[in-house]
């Protein structure tokens, strides 16, 4: 039996992202928690912003990091849809997002209570 992507099964693939294969590791965490795609996390852990590294080998590459809200402000009232809740721009290979440039300012996702969705995606710029 094979694994379902974790990304597929929330429909971020196709709804909020095109497929894609991943190139470089991404590590993300909360308040020192490793974070995976499918974690939740209650609001009281995302009051701020996540430590974010991304691996690789090749420091020509910068990369480009935004965290994503797809129903915001609900998922059943999405009249924001794919709401941008942080950007950080030009983050050398093997280093952490404060090596970048911040292009939006961290704001912690909504609802302060309950469960929303929100994707922290990376791409090379």
């Amino acid at each position: 039996m094979s694994a379902v992507d974790p990304l597929v099964a929330a429909h971020v693939i196709h709804d909020v992202l095109d497929p894609f294969t991943s190139t470089v590791p991404l590590t993300i965490g909360y308040n020192n928690r490793l974070v995976r795609p499918g974690a939740e996390l209650k609001p009281s852990a995302v009051v701020s912003k996540p430590r974010v590294d991304i691996g690789g080998n090749d420091m020509r590459v910068l990369y480009t990091l935004m965290l994503v809200d797809p129903d915001a402000p609900s998922p059943s009232h999405p009249s924001l849809r794919e709401y941008l809740h942080s950007m950080v721009a030009d983050i050398p290979v093997t280093t952490g997002v404060s090596f970048g440039q911040e292009l939006v300012v961290y704001e912690r996702p909504e609802p302060r209570s309950g469960i929303t969705e929100w994707y922290l995606c990376c791409s090379s710029n």
